[in-house]
């Protein structure tokens, strides 16, 4: 018998962690400012995504079978670099 399209959606959600999720939203997020083409925009997002990796805690991010880095250090890290890259992204964009 086939499983409800929910626990299909859930069984595959189970592999990956908020951080991976932070870190695929911030990708897609630069796709969609890109044609913009404005790099305080960019720097907005980019400190959002910052903050929001080392907001969560970092039970969440613990890597499942799934995740892009191998502990919730290394997301917290990440957090960091995109935090200290977010000032300079802003302060050099013109609009």
């Amino acid at each position: 018998m086939l499983a409800p399209p929910l626990q299909l959606v859930d069984s595959f959600l189970l592999n990956y962690t908020v951080g991976d999720v932070l870190l695929l939203g911030f990708v897609v997020g630069i796709l969609g400012i890109l044609p913009m083409r404005s790099l305080r925009v960019l720097g907005v997002h980019t400190i959002s995504i910052g903050a929001l990796l080392l907001i969560v805690p970092a039970a969440m991010l613990e890597p499942n079978a799934g995740s892009f880095l191998g502990t919730a250090f290394q997301y917290k890290i990440v957090g960091i670099v995109l935090l200290a890259l977010a000032p300079v992204l802003y302060a050099v964009g013109r609009r």
